[in-house]
């Protein structure tokens, strides 16, 4: 399906072209780019409001700055769409977040505009602050480098720590605050309250409109001088400012807030800081899903959608119309209610993504008992381990990429102290369209390496259920991880009672002739699958369900090594010290020399695209399952 842009839009396929528009003309372009990313995300998918929000300001920040000579770091990129379409991929655009297509991040291979990658938030200050430097000593001094930046985002401490540090540095630096009360969920914690305090000021206000307009006239009459932004800074500083800003305190000079909506006055304002040197913060405030009713009205359910009806604002079902199992996160959102309904000690946690989570299921049935502490997944998990030091048993639910971004605590805090906290790693392995940025690939090796730690995966929901169930026991206490999917899977029985799962004990699904495989958590089902099609080609397949990567099964890896001279083991993770190197590990304690062959993400940077396009890449998918099969038995394989 072609979409095109409209007239004022048409001519702009990079921000030179932007810079030859009329400034009068500015509020055209921004409501083409506007209309032009609701009918792309509606007919292919994506995030939606975030991008929708800061049309004008994307439009304002390459039409007053030099880029990509001057340079722009997006926190997160959910918020990207239109910086992507005025740089060069408009008539790419279709292809965003699909396999091969362009990345739904930016991404510094992909285009000379994208100066920085990201995907997780609160990375834009720092990195923007080194590249800054990196100017300086380069002595490259006309440079501007600009941090786009949510106020969900500045929740995290790597946000402060390079506030701290922007704020000594002699750099030109600006940050852009984008305040929109909203990340994924609504934003929580006294920064919001904070941030809330001074939009609605009036007495702060009427100061910074006194400055705004002195700075107008001061504009008029021609270049501002050095000296007399100096020294109006330095009454600035001295007077309300200093006594009232945060960022002031921080020696950022501090601009706003102003209406992120205005594309004019944002160009004006950002021209005017282009001449004011050192750091410097413009505090602006937004709409998230700006210029789509429904969007703006409930901005959690809008953050991406899907596919939708961009004139009735139906969103279309993408799945069976038959009833489907539930997601794996609404699985474990309904168990930590019916497990914290018969013990009172148990408490969840999560940094910022309680609809991702569904840790609202919890925070709703029981608000005092569940938390959401911001995007700071280092003290999500501290703050656990505080909980836990006092006898609590947390359900720390944090996704599994993100879940890196707390490993010193996880070891430190938690693990050195053999302290009761529950690891739930949502969205572990493959993660989609999100791509290399959010794949949960990691979190087998970097768990299984601590001491203390179970590490633990389901095969599907009912098993997610009872390992959470077992997590809780006393005997368990410690530090227990468990691992799982996006997505569905079976649907378990709910009317069943939760059952413990010994610690350290795998399963025997199906007994084989001469080949067994050994697989770790849900892509046991494609295991199954396989082994389904290998019996129709005469190869009967052992399987056996691992269950626990630590601590390993030995008595079932002994039967295994016994019997089969010939494994494969499968896991939704990467293979580098992961699953198929403990059992390798085993093997070499044991003397054993069975041909062993491991499937899973292959040592590269995976991209992104749909799940089962990524499982055939990686080579694990059911079709690869029966090939290595084949191959290993010596049976030719079909094309």
């Amino acid at each position: 399906m072609e979409i095109k842009p409209g007239p004022f839009l048409e001519p702009i396929h990079y921000p030179a072209d932007l810079r030859k528009v009329k400034e009068e003309d500015l509020v055209k372009v921004c409501a083409d780019l506007r209309q032009y990313i609701i009918d792309m995300v509606s007919v292919y998918g994506g995030h939606f409001g975030a991008s929708l929000g800061v049309v004008e300001l994307s439009v304002a920040l390459h039409y007053a700055f030099n880029t990509p000579y001057d340079q722009l770091v997006w926190d997160v990129g959910h918020q990207a769409y239109g910086h992507k379409i005025l740089t060069g991929r408009r008539e790419r655009f279709h292809t965003n977040r699909t396999y091969k297509g362009l990345s739904g991040f930016p991404k510094r291979a992909e285009s000379e505009y994208d100066t920085f990658g990201v995907g997780h938030s609160s990375t834009s200050i720092s990195a923007a602050l080194g590249m800054a430097v990196a100017s300086r000593l380069k002595g490259e001094m006309d440079r501007q480098h600009i941090a786009i930046i949510g106020d969900g985002a500045m929740t995290a401490g790597l946000a402060f720590e390079g506030l701290n540090h922007a704020g000594v540095e002699d750099s030109n630096m600006i940050v852009i605050l984008n305040d929109n009360c909203m990340s994924i969920d609504p934003n929580v914690g006294a920064l919001k309250e904070y941030l809330t305090d001074i939009t609605t000021s009036p007495t702060y206000n009427r100061f910074k409109d006194d400055v705004w307009k002195a700075l107008d006239r001061l504009s008029k009459v021609g270049q501002i001088s050095q000296d007399i932004l100096s020294k109006l800074h330095d009454t600035m500083k001295s007077g309300l400012l200093r006594q009232s800003n945060m960022f002031e305190s921080l020696r950022f000079r501090y601009f706003g807030p102003i209406d992120g909506h205005d594309v004019d006055h944002l160009v004006k304002v950002m021209k005017d800081l282009k001449k004011i040197p050192g750091p410097k913060l413009l505090h602006v405030v937004t709409v998230k899903g700006k210029g789509f009713a429904l969007a703006e009205k409930d901005q959690t359910k809008w953050h991406a959608p899907g596919l939708f009806d961009k004139v009735t604002g139906e969103i279309y079902k993408t799945v069976s119309e038959k009833p489907q199992p539930p997601k794996y996160q609404d699985v474990f959102g309904n168990t930590l209610v019916e497990l914290a309904e018969q013990n009172e000690k148990i408490v969840g946690v999560t940094p910022a993504m309680p609809s991702g989570s569904s840790m609202n299921i919890m925070m709703k049935a029981m608000p005092k008992r569940a938390f959401d502490v911001g995007i700071a997944e280092q003290h999500a998990v501290t703050f656990s381990a505080g909980m836990a030091s006092q006898g609590l048993i947390p359900f720390c639910n944090i996704y599994s990429s993100f879940m890196q971004r707390a490993y010193d605590q996880v070891v430190h805090d938690v693990a050195l102290q053999n302290l009761h906290v529950v690891f739930c790693m949502d969205r572990a392995g493959i993660a989609g369209a999100d791509g290399q940025t959010h794949h949960g690939m990691l979190d087998i090796p970097y768990m299984r390496c601590v001491p203390n730690m179970v590490v633990s995966s389901p095969m599907n929901e009912e098993e997610l259920r009872n390992l959470m169930y077992t997590s809780t026991l006393q005997k368990n206490a410690g530090p227990f991880s468990i691992r799982y999917p996006r997505g569905n899977g079976v649907m378990p029985d709910w009317k069943q009672p939760l059952k413990e799962i010994e610690v350290g004990k795998g399963r025997k699904l199906r007994d084989g002739d001469e080949l067994a495989i050994l697989t770790l958590g849900p892509v046991g089902n494609f295991a199954a699958t396989a082994a389904d099609k290998l019996a129709t080609e005469g190869i009967h397949v052992g399987h056996y369900d691992i269950r626990f990567v630590k601590p390993l099964d030995a008595d079932l890896l002994h039967e295994v090594f016994g019997k089969y001279k010939k494994v494969i083991t499968i896991e939704d993770g990467t293979i580098v010290g992961g699953m198929g190197s403990a059992i390798l590990e085993f093997m070499a304690e044991h003397n054993y020399t069975a041909e062993l062959k491991m499937l899973g993400m292959p040592d590269v940077i995976t991209e992104h695209g749909e799940p089962a396009e990524l499982y055939a890449e990686c080579g694990y998918d059911v079709k690869s399952i029966v090939k290595t099969a084949m191959e290993m038995m010596h049976v030719k394989v079909s094309a």
